[in-house]
């Protein structure tokens, strides 16, 4: 997808954890999954209300 390899993403992995600390990472990511699944139902509500435009023109 991106070309990347296990080193690049353990560098990626190295500086998050220095850069974030430990401790915080699983703060982050769940504030990341709430993020995409809110954007999920609004995307999908999205779709839902076009489909009855739709419908009902």
């Amino acid at each position: 997808m991106f070309g990347l390899g296990t080193p690049e993403i353990l560098v990626i992995a190295f500086l998050v954890i220095l850069l974030f600390g430990y401790n915080k990472i699983p703060e982050l990511m769940k504030g990341l999954g709430t993020g995409i699944k809110e954007f999920k139902k609004a995307a999908a509500a999205t779709h839902d209300e076009d489909k009855e435009q739709k419908s009902s023109s």
